[in-house]
């Protein structure tokens, strides 16, 4: 039997060992990771009908498949609709082809706007993923990335700063002054100027790289940035329940086989109230909702929280992050720097 069917087959009976996991009524289902669009007809369906056979699925649940520009046809587009898939996740990054080619990216720029086109003709509900700071490119041409999107109407953008991986074939081009490095001032600038300019147009910043118009926030990331409970199936997949995080061994083989024999192919991590603390500072920081103080001074009572008081104190004398309504934010002219300010802040032993 093919791998592929293989590992879907393995994901199907993962289902069935967790539905105990999650009592509530879920919201939200989230085809990621990988290139899920690849899923055919038959897979889409099995991991569905399973995913309803063993929990309780909300009426308004939103469904989302994350796909590559190249991977969109109207037949896929048939086949996501029949199986109720809601909401498109396009993985657009850049409509320069050479930023595309830099990236090592297997679609142009023709290709990703005839797939955005198909997809806004037939989805209400998308997102597409912009990526800023390329080597090379311009604040001209970033303003014509994000001048196509608003062009088109897109209803949710993530932007995301480009990071260059270890071992890639950009790294090396990098390492061999083939390119320039990436440039922090020019992320920084780029990354400002989509939030002035998102935010103008009515778009909720309503996490650090996530911009939507009201009402088309993704459930998925709601969920994630709120530390909600969520269970993550396949390989490499992360789940979470409040108090401890579980992801799934990467390798595949070892992944089937643990499945096949009812074990589930899991490590896990049980956070401390110190770890806790620590990641509702980044994603208050990170999110719209902000630190919610009353939060921290009833939960983390058992803490000494003197030196953290102190810091934001600080930071609030220095304009970094503003008070408003006994919950905290960055300030505007601070947000790029969010994840350094929020870490800052994190209360260690």
């Amino acid at each position: 039997m093919h791998s592929k069917n293989l590992v879907i087959d393995a994901i199907v009976q993962e289902i069935y060992l967790r539905a105990n996991e999650i009592n509530e009524n879920i919201n939200s289902i989230y085809f990621g990771g990988g290139t899920p669009s690849i899923l055919s007809k038959e897979d889409i369906e099995n991991i569905l009908n399973s995913i309803y056979k063993n929990f309780e699925i909300s009426s308004d649940v939103e469904i989302t498949i994350e796909c590559n520009p190249d991977d969109v046809t109207l037949e896929k587009i048939d086949v996501w609709q029949k199986h109720k898939i809601n909401r498109i996740s396009l993985g657009v990054q850049s409509f320069y082809d050479a930023d595309l080619e830099l990236m090592n990216r297997s679609h142009d720029s023709t290709t990703a706007i005839k797939s955005l086109e198909l997809i806004k003709s037939n989805f209400e509900n998308y997102s597409i993923d912009l990526i800023y700071g390329i080597p090379n490119s311009s604040l001209k041409e970033w303003k014509k990335n994000i001048d196509i999107s608003l062009k088109y109407n897109v209803p949710h953008i993530s932007t995301y700063a480009l990071t260059v991986e270890p071992k890639t074939a950009l790294k090396i081009l990098i390492e061999k002054n083939k390119i320039n490095k990436v440039n922090e001032y020019d992320q920084r600038l780029q990354y400002e100027y989509a939030y002035d300019l998102f935010v103008n147009k009515g778009f909720v910043n309503y996490e650090f790289s996530s911009f939507a118009i009201p009402g088309f926030e993704c459930k998925n990331n709601l969920s994630y940035w709120r530390r909600e409970k969520y269970i993550g199936l396949g390989p490499s997949a992360h789940s979470f329940d409040g108090k401890i995080r579980k992801w799934n061994i990467r390798n595949n083989q070892k992944f089937i086989e643990k499945i096949s024999s009812k074990q589930l192919p899991q490590e896990y991590e049980k956070l401390s109230d110190m770890d806790i603390l620590n990641e509702i500072i980044m994603i208050g920081l990170r999110t719209s909702d902000g630190i919610d103080l009353d939060i921290l001074k009833t939960r983390f009572s058992n803490l000494n929280l003197d030196n953290l008081y102190k810091e934001i104190d600080f930071k609030i004398n220095k304009g970094v992050i503003i008070k408003n309504q006994n919950k905290l934010y960055t300030s505007k002219e601070y947000k790029f720097m969010t994840d350094g300010i929020a870490a800052d802040l994190f209360v260690t032993e």
